[in-house]
């Protein structure tokens, strides 16, 4: 049976058709899922999110299985390394704001006990539903807020496709599969 997919789903692209059918808008507020995917976003920033999703893999391994506390110490020589990396994005303004997102993110983490009581501040246990909009009040909120702690390449637009990620706010399109099973 063919389902129906959000119109942005490559359907010529298995991994891309695996993460809507099975990570899109699913509510994980895990920790190390929270801090993989505010990662992985930052990369995003002028660049599909196809493309970021297509070295996702590679970037797991470029960036030690996003273990935070690793990330947190990288040096020069990593930095470097990063640079040299062809599978990944080698921006090394996205590199540094990887490695200093991070450190505040543990910070976070120190400060509310985990990255997810942080953002429960700002969503309140409430899923937003919409559509074909890039930011929102909360997006908004939280971007100023991650800002303001030192975070960059957080801007409203990446933290919405951000809250979108993790599932805090539902896109899925309202002829999508997805659409109707959430909302039911």
């Amino acid at each position: 049976m063919n389902k129906t997919r959000c119109k942005w789903c490559n359907l010529k692209n298995e991994l891309y058709i695996k993460y809507h059918d099975e990570e899109w808008g699913v509510l994980n507020l895990d920790d190390n899922y929270l801090f993989e995917m505010l990662l992985l976003e930052s990369f995003q920033a002028g660049l599909s999110w196809e493309c970021v999703l297509n070295k996702r893999e590679d970037f797991r391994q470029a960036f030690d299985n996003f273990n935070i506390d690793a990330i947190c110490k990288y040096d020069e020589i990593k930095i470097k390394a990063l640079l040299n990396d062809e599978k990944i994005i080698r921006n090394k303004l996205k590199i540094n704001a990887a490695i200093n997102n991070a450190r505040i993110f543990k910070e976070i983490q120190k400060k509310y006990e985990s990255f997810s009581n942080y953002l429960k501040i700002f969503i309140q246990d409430k899923i937003v539903y919409e559509i074909n909009v890039t930011r929102n009040e909360l997006s908004d909120k939280l971007s100023k807020d991650l800002i303001k702690h030192g975070m960059k390449f957080v801007g409203t637009t990446i933290i919405y496709s951000y809250l979108q990620a993790i599932g805090v706010i539902n896109s899925h399109e309202k002829e999508c599969f997805k659409y109707n099973k959430l909302q039911n």
